[in-house]
């Protein structure tokens, strides 16, 4: 008989103890994974569905009141808690040599915006005058014999003649320059606000720019502003009106959302605080942006919350449904088979599945109209556990103990980690 070669038979020894190993590994592996289960009670409760948004704060109850002047304080006219009237004077200033130049370079500007919207204005009655001249120019040759037939219909060829079409097109022209010159005037108007606003900031005398409440004033007779190329605040004055937040909605969320919803709402400038609020308009007409269409939101404070300021972040939880007393479960315990919303309950001892028909729900909690009942216990979730496995895997490979032979390069992570 002839011998088997050694370097042979020790490669049958190896492949029957790696043959081995991996069967008993797949043995182990299969009977390893166990199904790791967490269940709960059926209860009854109250489901609140919800959507978030984000904005700012577009009117708090309170407007600062700011200064360009610069100089010494002469007068104050009011003092804290005092209630004024919109254009009441506050304070007056003895304006430095800084302030005056602003202030005469304010008020030049300001005047220079009134020339122009009065020049303006002049063009504007002119084209109009003129408009309307042409417009009865045109209005008495249309309606005569030559362009009208006795029924007031209108002789098409005849007015599609050079002479007609000329008086048509004079008409026309003017209208259009009458149109163009309404909005010239609009931007006039604008810059002529906004001259005078500068000017009142430079003014040497300060004026309530809304009714209320004065607050925070603390400048005294003598103090000093010096110059700034920004505003300075000197005080606020606070109404009783409640803040109010705008957000804007997207076409699938604002269908969502109704006048009276109500709101919770947390603002990053003052963390640990929650409040509520209302709606009290919604934009049926949209804005497009790139194509987007968005519908602004304004949700008003339930409080006169003092310490919330104009244009500060707000995050906002919108009430759009409530249901008190449902059976209510988590929403990862509801699953989808062919069409049909199904949950496991556990029934003696046992698993068993039960198709549910679902009413509301939220990101967690989905309410449950019939199939189950209350006080059942329902599986929430599940997770396999395969810990068992990758252990055994690792621990019992025949060649954990090779050291500098062929199998080196699977180095500590054994079996499970691989090259």
């Amino acid at each position: 008989m002839k011998k088997i070669p050694r370097l042979l038979l020790i490669g049958l020894v190896l492949l029957l103890l790696a043959s081995g190993w991996f069967i008993r590994t797949k043995f182990i592996a299969s009977q390893a994974s166990k199904e790791m289960i967490q269940t709960g009670s059926i209860e009854r409760g109250t489901l609140i569905v919800s959507l978030s948004a984000s904005g700012q704060v577009s009117s708090a109850n309170s407007a600062p009141v700011t200064t360009q002047a610069s100089g010494v304080v002469s007068k104050v006219f009011v003092k804290n808690d005092e209630i004024v009237k919109v254009g009441t004077p506050l304070v007056e200033i003895d304006l430095d040599l800084t302030g005056r130049q602003k202030s005469a370079q304010a008020y030049a500007n300001y005047q220079s915006a009134k020339n122009s919207l009065d020049s303006s204005k002049a063009s504007y009655y002119s084209l109009q005058s003129d408009m309307l001249t042409k417009w009865k120019t045109y209005m008495d040759i249309a309606q005569g014999g030559t362009y009208q037939n006795a029924d007031g219909s209108a002789k098409k060829d005849a007015r599609a003649l050079p002479q007609f079409m000329s008086t048509s097109d004079d008409w026309l022209s003017t209208e259009a320059k009458y149109k163009n010159q309404e909005g010239v005037v609009k931007q006039a108007e604008s810059a002529l606000s906004s001259a005078w606003i500068s000017y009142q900031q430079s003014s040497p005398t300060v004026y309530a720019p809304i009714s209320g409440k004065v607050t925070g004033l603390s400048l005294q007779i003598g103090g000093v502003l010096s110059p700034s190329e920004t505003s300075t605040k000197i005080a606020s004055i606070k109404t009783d009106a409640y803040p109010t937040v705008s957000r804007n909605l997207s076409e699938i969320d604002v269908s969502k959302v109704s006048v009276g919803n109500k709101a919770t709402l947390t603002l990053d400038a003052l963390p640990g605080k929650t409040y509520t609020g209302t709606i009290v308009s919604v934009d049926t007409v949209g804005i497009i942006t790139s194509g987007v269409t968005t519908y602004s939101v304004v949700i008003r404070l339930d409080t006169a919350a003092t310490e919330i300021y104009s244009n500060m972040a707000v995050s906002a939880k919108i009430i759009t449904n409530t249901k008190d007393s449902v059976l209510i479960v988590p929403a990862t315990a509801v699953k989808t088979q062919n069409g049909l919303s199904i949950v496991r309950l556990i029934k003696n001892g046992k698993q068993v599945e039960a198709s549910v028909e679902i009413g509301i729900s939220s990101d967690t909690s989905v309410e449950i109209v019939s199939g189950i009942n209350e006080g059942d216990t329902i599986i929430t979730s599940s997770i396999v556990s395969t810990s068992t496995t990758q252990r055994t895997a690792a621990g019992t490979s025949p060649f954990s103990v090779v050291g500098g032979g062929l199998f080196r390069g699977a180095g500590g992570g054994g079996a499970a980690r691989g090259r």
